[in-house]
């Protein structure tokens, strides 16, 4: 065999192990996303359970919507730096902009952060929205919680994809339970 011919196969034979290598490396990326996926979504998940977050959302849900009817506090809800009774709001806002970060990013999937966590989301944002658009209109200031805003969307985005919920069409239902309330009109 000609020195041609052996060099021609050598070349091939390294490109099959490039192409094997990058190949590998691309495998080995998808894992790491995922794991970095594992990572945040646990964080996540330990975020909500902890009482703090717990008590800032009941907040959010309760609280601030009556403080919209109050003239000092809607004035304190536009302050720079938000005073520190409305700490929670601003943990609940700053949670989901970072969350929304994360999605915007492709850190988290999005159908799935929709389907985890999308009722809270999008409650919390419908609750937060007044406080949000004063706060960019007074502070001139159009990006504050804009992540926040994002993931909001996304999560509406799902919820009219699946205005049912998402239940898989060929997986089979359990019975129903007992019937015990009428439904309403």
């Amino acid at each position: 065999m000609s020195p041609e011919w052996l060099s021609a196969i050598a070349s091939f034979l390294t490109l099959l192990v490039v192409a094997a290598s990058a190949g590998a490396a691309l495998v080995q990326l998808r894992h790491m996303r995922g794991a970095n996926q594992i990572i945040a979504l646990d964080e996540i998940r330990e975020t909500f359970e902890t009482e703090t977050f717990r008590d800032a959302v009941r907040y959010v849900y309760r609280e601030l919507p009556r403080l919209y009817e109050d003239p000092s506090a809607r004035a304190d809800l536009v302050a720079s730096p938000l005073p520190a009774q409305y700490e929670p709001a601003r943990t609940v806002a700053n949670f989901f902009e970072n969350v929304g970060t994360y999605v915007k990013r492709g850190v988290l999937d999005k159908n799935f952060t929709a389907d985890m966590w999308g009722g809270i989301i999008l409650t919390s944002w419908q609750r937060m929205t007044p406080m949000i658009t004063n706060r960019r209109r007074v502070q001139k200031q159009p990006e504050i919680w804009q992540n926040f805003e994002y993931l909001a969307v996304v999560c509406q985005q799902f919820k009219e994809r699946f205005p049912n919920g998402n239940y898989p069409k060929t997986a089979p239902r359990m019975p129903e339970g007992e019937i015990w309330l009428e439904a309403g009109p």
